[in-house]
């Protein structure tokens, strides 16, 4: 069975059986929980976080087209991330009879590859987010800085802020992907830190978007080692002063 109305939202190359729709913030896919059923993005956006000692990591943001799941179904492994709806968010439930006739199509050498990669790939994952949870502090703080959008540098602030990224609060976020250079100016300093950055994703404001999250968030790709040990004491400074940290991401 195909849903209607799939050629018009450029997914009509997915075998989709039906499509489920949920709210902003609602759960599709657990961490930990069994199931294999693989999904596409049909509308809206979709969050790919990891747990690691009480800390959530964005890993990803989806948009309509990308798919998840699949790990579960070419691994037989439980899910190995969270998968939320960012405002309402349609996905599409690829068609299994379809998936289970191509995959045994393959080989079982070449299957048992694929069933070799998903693992390996789990296990850099599990690692990565356990060495991140030791050494990265997020905290919310409200910072002034500037970024480079085209040829001009846009005012803002950040929402929170950590030694790898931040958020930056704006109305008119760049495009996920996208590379800028950003100045942030942390306090008793004359000049600001000058930071390459990189847009992981990015929320627009609208009717169901809480003004909250709207913005981009930012992972740092570039700074000198000098700016990069002033940023890490200044967290330091903030988490020993008993400011508020992020308790969604750290948890001490």
């Amino acid at each position: 069975m195909f849903c209607k109305g799939l050629k018009e939202r450029g997914l009509s190359m997915f075998h989709i059986a039906s499509e489920e729709t949920y709210q902003d913030g609602q759960v599709i896919i657990q961490e930990g929980s069994s199931g294999d059923w693989i999904y596409v993005v049909v509308s809206g956006r979709v969050e790919i976080s990891k747990t690691v000692g009480g800390r959530k990591y964005i890993i990803e943001m989806l948009d309509p087209g990308e798919v998840l799941g699949e790990l579960g179904f070419l691994g037989r492994i439980t899910r190995t991330a969270t998968a939320r709806a960012v405002g309402e968010t349609t996905v599409g439930i690829i068609d299994r009879a379809f998936l289970d006739q191509e995959f045994n199509k393959l080989s079982s050498d070449f299957r048992l590859i694929l069933a070799a990669v998903v693992h390996r790939f789990k296990k850099m994952l599990d690692r990565t987010c356990e060495f991140s949870s030791r050494e990265d502090i997020r905290v919310l703080k409200t910072l002034s800085l500037k970024y480079k959008d085209k040829n001009t540098f846009v005012n803002a602030y950040t929402g929170d802020l950590s030694s790898g990224g931040l958020f930056i609060r704006t109305e008119n976020p760049l495009k996920q992907g996208e590379e800028f250079f950003l100045k942030l100016q942390l306090p008793d300093l004359a000049e600001p830190i000058g930071i390459k950055c990189k847009v992981i994703w990015a929320q627009i404001k609208d009717e169901k978007t809480d003004d909250s999250s709207v913005g981009m968030g930012v992972k740092f790709l570039e700074m000198t080692q000098k700016d990069n040990q002033i940023l890490k004491q200044h967290l330091k400074d903030i988490v020993k002063s008993g400011e508020k940290i992020d308790q969604e991401e750290i948890s001490e």
